[in-house]
């Protein structure tokens, strides 16, 4: 007999589930997710999860029978199951329904809470539901059709000044019958309102008015499910509270082209600062087989240039069933502060670390070298400047290449691809204005871009988007395809880029 975990994934923003909620996605032999989360939750999976989304109450009645047996088969069958809902499952979720057919069946469960939307997009939106000022009670209510028919249970009589702060779900197709029943039952027309559509996420929209211009204000800005309703005095709070839509980047679309091993950090930095990331990496890191790693004794100097370079080559050590006691003492350089942290975390401090990561640069900067004889492992297509450079001041150098960038083949190229973010959707997008900016980290991460789009000149699929790059080397590559580079880093980092994206005016 398996289990099923019944968990909250949160509104929207993946970084709301719950820690407890991630460690069963870990373990999870198989996940039965709603339609409208967010897929990135996904990613917490082990590789053999079967993931299934469940079906679209839009159009299958039987929706909710479905899923009862979904999960009662998986788990008889001995599987941990998870049943990933959004917000919270005991919340307008269905969640107790799922709940009492697993108990009907024997099957054990748990209910893992998730934050729900009348809480987050209400935060999010900067509407506290209650404050001590202005609300100490808040309710949270149905906006289905159901809720207000003649049978409905809900006593709107009662409700409409009974509690401070109304939150209502599923409510935006009924707003006019909904502020109908408010005011018929005395909540007063001036009475301050605000509708938050998908809250927590860089598409947040929040359209404000009162009980007696709500109606037209949704209207006018076209605003459309899914979306929570707030009624209170705490709606006056957001011009003090504004948080989120304030940031520097929100709403801004961004397309992050880098290995995807490689995105995480730099995609958190653009979240952080409000940017929808859409990960459509172009390049994957590919380490080389049956590289063979000489005796290290023998060189004067490794010089590593990147993180990947760092890791894959430590790997082929261990491979050899060797580890850093093999450097002795041989001098490391090490090229960035992110490769300077790879090294540290397998407990080698670099003995040298350039200003600059331009491979004349490194080669000038570094100690005398005449004679010297020194090991280079890196990517199998990097320039040949660092090398040459040092030759030229009498180095002897080995080249090594370790792992190769490949590009990524195709939408279906092992889930490269983010959150349902293929290439036609992408190519559609960039020729129609809707992606922001375009961010390249390597000239690969250029040319393989292109080449996924072959139909268009450069120019032209690029023509209403920014483009920034991280280096005077990806400028240069950008520039031979005759594309307009907006934003360049100070240095080679993703914080640099980070910054330099926001000192530029999207």
């Amino acid at each position: 007999m398996g289990i099923v975990y019944i968990i909250g994934a949160g509104p929207g923003d993946r970084k709301l589930i719950t820690l407890k909620g991630v460690e069963c996605l870990q373990r999870a032999d198989v996940v039965i997710y709603d339609l409208l989360l967010n897929d990135a939750l996904l990613e917490h999976c082990p590789p053999h999860t079967e993931k299934i989304q469940a079906p679209d109450p839009r159009v299958r009645a039987t929706r909710q029978t479905e899923l009862n047996q979904l999960l009662v088969e998986h788990a008889k069958a001995g599987k941990v199951v998870v049943r990933l809902k959004g917000g919270d499952p005991y919340i307008f979720g269905r969640g107790g329904e799922e709940a009492m057919a697993l108990t009907e069946a024997g099957i054990p469960f748990e209910i893992v809470p998730g934050i729900t939307s009348a809480i987050a997009a209400s935060a999010y939106a900067g509407i506290p539901v209650t404050h001590r000022n202005y609300a100490s009670s808040v309710a949270f209510v149905t906006g289905h059709s159901a809720a207000l028919g003649p049978d409905s249970n809900i006593n709107w009589e009662q409700l409409a000044t009974a509690v401070d702060t109304l939150v209502i779900y599923m409510g935006v197709a009924h707003l006019r019958q909904i502020v109908e029943r408010l005011v018929t039952h005395g909540r007063h027309p001036a009475t301050p309102v605000s509708l938050v559509r998908v809250g927590t996420t860089p598409q947040q929209r929040v359209v404000q008015g009162t009980l007696e211009d709500i109606v037209s204000k949704v209207a006018a800005a076209q605003l459309e499910s899914p979306a929570v309703i707030v009624v209170g005095e705490v709606n006056r709070l957001r011009q003090h509270l504004r948080w989120f839509d304030t940031k520097s980047l929100f709403g801004k679309r961004i397309l992050v082209t880098r290995a995807r091993a490689q995105a995480s950090e730099f995609a958190d930095l653009l979240e952080a600062n409000g940017a929808e990331v859409i990960q459509f990496p172009t390049i994957k890191i590919q380490p080389i087989e049956n590289v063979d790693v000489p005796p290290l004794d023998t060189y004067d100097w490794v010089i590593f240039t990147s993180i990947n370079a760092v890791e894959i080559f430590y790997e082929r050590l261990r491979e050899n069933g060797k580890d850093v006691r093999t450097f002795g003492g041989t001098k490391i350089c090490a090229v960035g502060p992110k490769t300077v942290e790879a090294l540290n975390a397998i407990g080698i401090q670099p003995d040298f670390v350039p200003t600059h990561s331009r491979g004349g640069a490194i080669a000038a900067e570094i100690e005398d070298i005449g004679g010297k004889k020194i090991l280079l492992p890196r990517a199998k297509i990097a320039t040949t400047d660092l090398p040459n450079g040092l030759r030229e001041r009498g180095a002897h150098v080995e080249d090594v290449p370790v792992y190769d960038t490949v590009k990524v083949a195709s939408d279906s190229d092992k889930g490269v691809f983010d959150r349902g973010f293929l290439r036609d959707e992408i190519e559609t997008d960039l020729l129609n204005g809707r992606i922001d900016l375009v961010t390249f980290t390597s000239s690969s991460t250029v040319t393989n871009f292109l080449e996924m789009f072959p139909a268009h000149a450069p120019a032209v699929l690029l023509a209403d988007v920014k483009v920034a790059v991280i280096g005077p080397t990806t400028q240069k590559t950008a520039m031979e395809y005759g594309i307009q580079v907006d934003v360049i880093a100070k240095a080679a980092s993703v914080e640099s880029l980070v910054e330099a994206i926001l000192a530029f005016t999207l």
